[in-house]
């Protein structure tokens, strides 16, 4: 009986843990999207002031490699995260 109750609490812990790392992740999504859109529109200020398109290309990949990295990097945690909780499940 108590085991059951125990196993309750801790499945009630579980889902607001992985509800804070959604909502975190959700958060996480949206400030690189954001970010990649602020690069876009400086690209297209770069290129109403005359920078040719292929330096404006250029520059714009090389700004969205760190978004890139930033992403990946997201992307590993999560995983490790999920493989964390995924094992200590197992051993309770």
């Amino acid at each position: 009986m108590k085991n059951k109750g125990q196993n309750a609490s801790q499945r009630a812990m579980s889902t607001k843990v992985t509800e804070r790392s959604r909502s975190a992740g959700y958060a996480y999504a949206f400030l690189l999207i954001l970010q990649t859109i602020l690069i876009c529109v400086n690209a297209e200020n770069r290129l109403q002031q005359g920078d040719s398109p292929i330096e404006v290309l250029i520059w714009m990949i090389n700004q969205c490699i760190p978004v890139l990295k930033q992403a990946s990097s997201l992307q590993e945690k999560q995983k490790k995260s999920l493989l964390s909780k995924h094992r200590r499940s197992e051993n309770q």
